[in-house]
C-alpha cells in the first residue's frame, strides 16, 4: 500500500506543470466554471468539474474542455438535488442575517455572528465538497467527508478557502469581470486544499 502510494507521488511529481502554465490553466478554468454556473443551480456541479480537470491537469492526465462539458454534465445530473439544498441553506441563513440586521429581534449582534458564520460554514462545505466529489461518488458521502476534513482533521484548509473567498468577493467588487479568473483560482485553492487534507 505505501509502496504504491509512493509510486503515485513518484507519477505526480513527474507531471508537475510549470507554475505558469498551472496559473494559466485556473484563469481559464475560471472562466468555464462561470459560465456553467450562470444557471446558478449548476454551481457546485461547475465548481465540481473545474476541480476536477485542474486535478487532472497536476496529475499529467488528458485534459481539455470536452472532458470539463462530461465532468460537468455528470456532476449536474447526480448533485442537482444536493445543489438545491445548498442553495436553500445559504438563502435561510441569508434570511436570518437580514432578520438580525433589521433590529426587530433582541440579541441582534448575536444573531448576526451566528448567521454570518453559519454561511461561511455552509459555502465551504460546499466548496470543499464538490472539491472532494469523484464522478460514481455520492453527492451526499462526498459532504460526510468534507465536513469531517473541514470541522476536525483539517480546519486550516477551510480557512484558506474563506481567504480565497474573501479574494473573490475583493476581485469582483473592484471589477465584475474579474470574477472569472478569481473563481478559477478559488478552484486550484479548493484542489490544494483537498490535496492537503489527503497528506
Amino acid at each position: 500500500m505505501e509502496a504504491a502510494r509512493g509510486a503515485a507521488a513518484v507519477r505526480r511529481a513527474a507531471h508537475v506543470p510549470p507554475r505558469f502554465a498551472l496559473f494559466a490553466e485556473c484563469l481559464l478554468t475560471g472562466v468555464w466554471v462561470v459560465l456553467a454556473a450562470l444557471p446558478l443551480v449548476t454551481l457546485l456541479p461547475a465548481f465540481a468539474a473545474g476541480c476536477a480537470h485542474l486535478s487532472r491537469h497536476l496529475d499529467g492526465e488528458r485534459s481539455t474542455w470536452r472532458d470539463f462539458l462530461a465532468g460537468l454534465r455528470e456532476a449536474t445530473r447526480s448533485g442537482w438535488r444536493f445543489s438545491l439544498l445548498w442553495w436553500a441553506a445559504l438563502a435561510l441563513l441569508a434570511f436570518d442575517l437580514r432578520v438580525a440586521r433589521s433590529g426587530a429581534l433582541p440579541g441582534g449582534p448575536a444573531l448576526i455572528a451566528v448567521s454570518v458564520a453559519g454561511l461561511l460554514a455552509v459555502v465551504v462545505l460546499g466548496l470543499r465538497t464538490a472539491a472532494l466529489r469523484r464522478p460514481g461518488t455520492g453527492w451526499p458521502a462526498a459532504a460526510r467527508t468534507a465536513a469531517r476534513q473541514g470541522l476536525a482533521t483539517d480546519p486550516g484548509g477551510s480557512l484558506l478557502l474563506i481567504g480565497g473567498l474573501a479574494v473573490l468577493a475583493v476581485a469582483a467588487w473592484q471589477m465584475l469581470p474579474l470574477i472569472a479568473p478569481a473563481a478559477g483560482a478559488l478552484a486550484g485553492c479548493a484542489v490544494a486544499v483537498e490535496r492537503r487534507a489527503r497528506v
